[in-house]
This record gives C-alpha cells, structure tokens and sequence, in this order.
C-alpha cells in the first residue's frame, strides 16, 4: 500500500512520505478485586506528509480500503494553507537498519484467558485486609511500514506489555495509594511479577505508620518513580524544538559543562525488550542512542526532519506521527547511567526502599510520587509539589509516611549538585533510572 500511496505522490505533488501502522490492544481490567472489563480492539491508519509549492501538507484515513488519490489530494490541499519549509526526505540507508529486538511471540500468542488468570492471581497475592486492589493488563501487537518519495522503505513489528497494580487504603480521612508498574515488549514472567509484588509491599509496609514532616533545606531522595519533576524540564529544554522556539535555558549549552559530572542521559531507541524501540523512526531515519548529557555536559537535542530543517540541523531519528498531523518529535528510552545499552531489559526492584542512599542522612525525606507533575512552566525548571507518597527519613531509617508536605526546587540547579545514585536501577514506563539523591531540596508543611 506504501508503495502504491508514494507512486501516487509523485504524480501529484514535489515529495512526500507515508506511515501506515496497524494496533492490536488486548485489555483486562480488575476493580476492588473482581474483574470489571476484557476485550480486545483493532486500529489501522495511513499517515501521508507531502510537499508542494516548498509547503508542508498532512492526511490521514483509518479506511479499511483507503481511496489513496483521494487522500493525496487532501493532503495536496492541505499543503495549499500549510507552513513554508525547506524539507528533504532521507535516502535509502547506505547499511541495513540496525537490528534491535521489537517483537516477541509469547507476548503476541498470549490469549485474554492467559491475561485474565494472569490478573486473578496479582489480585490474589496483593489482597490485604482493608484495602483495595486495582489491577490493569494491555497487551499490544503493532505493524508499521514508513517509506518517502526519495526511496527509502522500513518495516518492523512489535509487541508491549503493561502490567499495574495498586493497593488503596482509606482510614478516615487518610488515602493511601501505592501502585507500580511493569512495562515491557516480552510478556513477564515469575521474577518480573514477584518483583512488582514486592515494590508496592516494601513501599506499602512503612507507609502505615504516618509521621510528622521535616521542614527546612534538606536531603532528599526521589525515587525513580518520584523523579518526574526532576527530569521533565530537562526533558522539554533538550528537545530541538524548544531550542527552535528560544524556550530552551540549555539552548547555547552544548558542549560546555551544566550539571553534576557523574549524570549522563541518553536516548536510546535499541535498547533490548522495550516497547519504544525501532529499527527506523516514523520519518524514515535509522534509530541510533543519542547522547544528550555525558558526566554532566550538554552534549546535544533531538530532533525530528521538519524541525531540524527548520533550525539547520541533522534529524536524530526521533520523529514520531499518528494517522493524523504531522510528525512530531517524541524521546522513545530514556536512559539516566552510563550511556547506550545500561539499561539492558531489567526490571527487578532492588531493596531497600531508596537504593541504599539513607546512610548518613540525619533528617529528610524519601519522595516516591507528587502532585500536579507537568503543570506550570516546566522547562524553567522550578517546581513546587505536594507529595502523594512520600517517607521520612531520620539517622537512616525511613520513620514512616508523611502527609500535609510539599517539596520545591530548581531542577537544573539541584542537578549539580547530586548527593548519591541508588543501587535500584530500574524501568519505569520508557525512562530507566536509579533513585537520586538531592541536596537542599525545599521541604515545607501545608
């Protein structure tokens, strides 16, 4: 269908690409124990981007037989009110695209009787008296196919699974709510299972007991689930288009040292067993690991074809479209540690709570998850949240959990000045990394 779709382009206007992927989502859902849905769900879609008179034009159908003269000329049309850009398509690659597991097949035989028993015994295992458990499993098996008018062709499948529980408590007016998650392209097994039993019970345990907040300029230990506010400025200032839009404080950093020298970040679309991997991005660019931050310099930004045309660039291979729009830029795995290949497919929890960096600490805290994460002016860097779970920390020992508390800082500055990095290395969602811990993060009572 690509081939034909791009036949078509070339007839009709200067150049284009297309995109065609189809997604088959299998999902169960259990709700205070018992199961409340399964099912299973299909979608395809055709993406087409062309350029006409040096302007940018998009269409998309979900047509099981699309008409594809029809969609060119929407998108021709398109092109007519669209933005003026200088866009190449890339070639065919001189080298096959690199090879990076995506697919596998006990994930995508795996039947919704399999999911379903599966679920049962996680809520079985996670039952607690006075307490509620939620369990939720997707299962996806993809196809995608990207190809341009210059030549250049790619195609792979792929499989994820994601798996969550979470434990709520309400005892009076207190609500206590611990979840984890396993995020993977193989379906999990025994000690992937056990190892998200035991994060929620070794979180769960000391959370009981509740304790009286700290107050002051102090350590703190994020959690690779509590990091989020941490690292998403970082995230949107080493994107290429916050450098385009003059947004980006890391904009004129390249090459020049920004944060603590031990701290590297990069994104790796070969990492093994994930689901953001690929061989090829949507825009026909082969994967590679981008460098973002090496020991502490700002080493460069993603970018997708539009937006590194726009700001004279190279593309890194991180365009990303859906059946409707154009590309866009996305991160596929983010890496905090020593670079390509550290993260590996890993996802045991290792104990204790807090990566072994309590040692030493006289009073702080342990921040597990916040409130209102991504609100405001992230890329600025400064951030102000209520915990919603979170541990004090006194001579070493985690006392229990603290509420009616809320932590600020500045991402960029706090990151010069890393304490330690945990033992406990992990995937959570597309991100892998170890617990951090920060000095003179702002500690207040609410």
């Amino acid at each position: 269908m690509i081939d034909r779709l791009l036949d078509a382009v070339r007839r009709r206007v200067d150049g284009g690409d297309a995109l065609w992927r189809r997604e088959e989502r299998t999902s169960v859902a259990f709700e205070s124990g018992r199961l409340k849905s399964a099912g299973i769900a299909e979608e395809a879609g055709l993406n087409l981007r062309v350029m006409a008179g040096g302007r940018v034009g998009v269409a998309g159908t979900t047509a099981a037989a699309p008409d594809l003269d029809a969609l060119v000329a929407r998108a021709r049309a398109s092109a007519e009110l669209g933005e003026a850009v200088d866009l190449a398509f890339p070639p065919p690659a001189a080298s096959s695209p690199p090879h990076v597991p995506t697919h596998f097949d006990r994930a995508a035989n795996a039947s919704l009787d399999e999911l379903i028993r599966m679920g049962r015994a996680l809520v079985e295992r996670l039952t607690r008296e006075g307490c509620q458990v939620n369990v939720a499993l997707e299962r996806e098996v993809s196809e995608t196919t990207v190809g341009n008018t210059a030549g250049a062709r790619g195609a792979y499948r792929g499989t994820a699974m994601a798996v969550t529980a979470e434990v709520i408590r309400i005892a009076a007016d207190d609500v206590l709510m611990v979840y984890d998650q396993f995020l993977g392209a193989e379906l999990p097994g025994s000690p992937e299972l056990d190892a998200l039993i035991r994060s929620i019970e070794t979180r769960l345990e000391p959370a009981l007991t509740i304790v009286e907040p700290p107050d002051g300029a102090l350590p703190v230990v994020f959690t690779p689930a509590g990091l989020a506010a941490v690292l998403l400025p970082l995230e949107q200032a080493l994107s290429g288009k916050s450098v385009l839009q003059g947004t980006s404080p890391l904009a004129d950093r390249v090459g020049a040292p920004a944060f603590d020298p031990r701290f590297s970040l990069t994104d790796d679309p070969l990492a093994p067993g994930r689901p953001a991997s690929r061989p090829i991005d949507d825009e026909c660019v082969p994967s590679r690991a981008t460098a973002l931050v090496e020991r502490g310099v700002v080493r460069g930004f993603v970018y997708d074809l539009e937006t590194a045309a726009r700001a004279g660039a190279t593309s890194t291979g991180h365009g990303r479209r859906g059946t409707f729009g154009k590309p866009r830029i996305a991160y596929t795995n983010l890496i905090i540690g020593d670079g390509p290949g550290a993260g590996g497919a890993r996802h045991a929890v290792p104990l204790p709570l807090g990566g072994g960096l309590l040692d030493g600490i006289v009073d702080g805290l342990v921040v597990d998850d916040l409130i209102g994460v991504g609100q405001g002016n992230v890329i600025g860097g400064a951030f102000s949240h209520p915990v919603a779970l979170a541990y004090r920390v006194r001579r070493g020992e985690i006392a229990g959990r603290v509420k009616d508390a809320a932590v600020a800082g500045n991402a960029y500055e706090l990151l010069k000045r890393i304490g330690g990095f945990g033992t406990d290395g992990r995937w959570l969602g597309s991100r892998r990394s170890p617990s951090l811990l920060l000095e003179g993060v702002s500690v207040v009572r609410r």
